[in-house]
């Protein structure tokens, strides 16, 4: 406990007294408090960046794998949005999670944590996993409502997290890191659905 108490100490020095999110933490008892950076968020990080490539490498190796699948230079304009949003968003969200975690040592309430840890393991796994499905469905529009739904969810998070933690934060590098991830995601995201539900995803383009 008193190890946590001056890891929070540190954050109050790098952060100042400009940082709502430790304004908060202040005030609850040392044992309500939370790393900001935990191993869960990266993980739920971590799943959609290595996820993707890993199953475009998992599927090119197999025997019914299409042939422009094998040749980068015939793949659709939405995979090379996807791989250059999706890469942003990843070293933005890779750097938040080390500038909190190592840096800052930065400790928030457990709503906050919460919050954080559901829009990225409660929102954006399931959305990976339905974007992967709806890719390689005969009917990836069977997909779309469920996409939609979690979409929904998702969004309303990061808008309750953005507004409510993260207004005033003390450092413009976690508002730089903030936006190129929500914002790589969001526009891999629309690249996705795109390819998904326009081209009709592997069995629209063969």
């Amino acid at each position: 406990m008193n190890e946590l108490a001056e890891q929070s100490n540190t954050c109050v020095s790098v952060c100042g007294k400009a940082c709502a999110g430790v304004k908060r933490a202040l005030k609850l008892p040392v044992t309500e408090r939370r790393r900001k950076a935990g191993f869960g968020s990266l993980i739920a990080l971590l799943i959609p960046g290595i996820g993707f490539p890993s199953g475009l490498a998992l599927l090119a190796s197999s025997n019914t794998a299409p042939d422009w699948l094998m040749d980068p230079t015939a793949w659709p304009w939405e995979f090379w949005v996807m791989g250059l949003a999706g890469t942003i968003a990843l070293i933005g969200g890779l750097g938040d999670w080390i500038y909190h975690r190592w840096v800052t040592h930065c400790f928030v309430g457990k709503a906050e944590r919460r919050c954080e840890l559901l829009a990225l393991a409660g929102g954006g796994v399931p959305m990976f996993g339905l974007l992967c499905a709806a890719s390689v469905s005969e009917m990836p529009h069977r997909f779309l409502v469920p996409v939609m739904i979690v979409l929904m969810y998702t969004t309303a998070l990061i808008c309750y997290d953005e507004f409510v933690y993260h207004r005033r934060r003390c450092k413009r590098i976690e508002t730089l890191l903030h936006r190129a991830l929500v914002f790589g995601n969001g526009i891999a995201f629309l690249a996705w659905v795109h390819w998904c539900f326009v081209v009709g995803g592997f069995s629209g383009r063969v």
